[in-house]
């Protein structure tokens, strides 16, 4: 029984329209400029991005996705599907990757999702939450808007650590907090951030805060966010005169780092938006890119004068070179201070931007990164290839 064909012609237009609209996908190109697509070479080792699979740890999510030989089919660093054996999985940097080498998206975890990306179906409600600052919305509010009070819940809390109901509570405090150290009196703080009663105002800001809201001079806020990057989420922290945290989400001392914040600026963080978040969430898109070879955002750095030196030599070490930390030593004029120098590397609160990845032992091998050897490792892959023409 023979198998009937399309008229060759037929057959060649139809190669010719899947081509273009692989290519208007991003799947394909013509030419070989995408080196990207297998660009396997600066993925963390298959040891780190193992385990992470068999943890399930979403801090890799956007790193790398995972494709299993056996199924045909690619996933998220986090999937909750039956793991495989070590053997049968090869790993992409991306979704584009994967498609382009024959594997299938995972139907468990969605891996063509970006978690990081607001959902068609929230960004109206983030849009009226982001226009007034002292909306409150309960579970049949949601529903007259068309969403789910539980999906909606869900969803904060998995980027954010809290239910929708504290995130806008959040909000209501925040701006409470700065009308106050702003002069407002309380009492006006309270009404303009969408309360009804000075008792009920005071509970909430004392549980969020830790003090009365007459007790909130002096005090600085720090308003909180997530910025995805290539090798994962980062915390970042800014005051109303610049970036005072950078941190991968997953590091061991985030806690430590946020608890020393609060006591050397006398300062709460409270989630919230900033002008220097965009700023720096485009600025970091662009280094990444390879298109940025320094950042022009304000950075607060508070510190010991010694933690200080350290900061601002990281800070003339030129994109694309590194240091050793006894010539870190050398450069601040304290040759001998070689481990104090290494332990206020470990202190910086602002990664890539202040560049303690940089900094390297003697014998030129990597050592002492606190979001990782591996992230440290392709931060300076990055920093190493040549950079395109009329960038900054």
């Amino acid at each position: 029984m023979s198998i009937s064909r399309l008229p060759l012609v037929v057959e060649l237009v139809l190669f010719l329209e899947m081509v273009f609209w692989l290519q208007k996908l991003g799947f394909y190109k013509m030419d070989n400029t995408d080196t990207n697509m297998n660009d396997t070479a600066t993925l963390p080792d298959r040891e780190t991005m193992y385990d992470a699979l068999s943890r399930r740890d979403t801090s890799f999510e956007g790193v790398f996705v995972a494709a299993i030989r056996t199924t045909g089919i690619f996933c998220r660093p986090s999937c909750t599907a039956r793991k495989p054996k070590p053997e049968n999985v090869e790993y992409f940097p991306d979704a584009k990757s994967a498609i382009a080498s024959g594997y299938r998206a995972c139907k468990i975890c969605h891996p063509m999702i970006d978690l990081g990306a607001t959902p068609e179906w929230l960004q109206p409600l983030l849009e009226e939450v982001e226009q007034d600052a002292t909306i409150r919305l309960q579970a049949e509010d949601l529903r007259q808007r068309g969403l789910d009070p539980v999906r909606v819940r869900r969803w904060f809390q998995k980027l954010h650590g809290m239910t929708f109901t504290s995130y806008l509570r959040m909000r209501r405090i925040n701006q409470a907090f700065g009308q106050i150290r702003h002069k407002t009196s309380v009492t006006d703080a309270a009404f303009q951030s969408g309360y009804e009663s000075l008792s009920g105002f005071g509970d909430g800001f004392k549980k969020t805060i830790g003090s009365a809201p007459a007790k909130t001079n002096g005090q600085e806020v720090i308003a909180i966010t997530r910025i995805l990057t290539p090798l994962g989420p980062m915390l970042a922290g800014a005051t109303e005169q610049g970036i005072c945290l950078l941190e991968f989400a997953d590091r061991p001392m985030l806690e430590t780092q946020l608890n020393r914040l609060h006591k050397r600026m006398n300062a709460k963080t409270l989630p919230g938006d900033s002008p220097f978040f965009a700023q720096l969430d485009a600025e970091l898109q662009a280094y990444f890119a390879g298109k940025r070879t320094d950042f022009d955002i304000p950075l607060i750095t508070p510190g010991t004068e010694f933690q200080q030196k350290v900061w601002a030599a990281l800070q003339t070490i030129p994109f694309g070179t590194t240091r050793s930390y006894a010539e870190q030593a050398k450069n601040i004029g304290q040759p001998a201070a070689v481990r104090a120098v290494a332990r206020a590397n470990g202190d910086n609160r602002i990664s890539i931007l202040i560049p303690c990845h940089r900094v390297i032992g003697a014998d030129g091998k990597l050592t002492g990164y606190g979001g990782g050897l591996w992230r440290k490792k392709r931060l300076l892959e990055i920093e190493s290839r040549e950079l395109p023409l009329n960038t900054t």
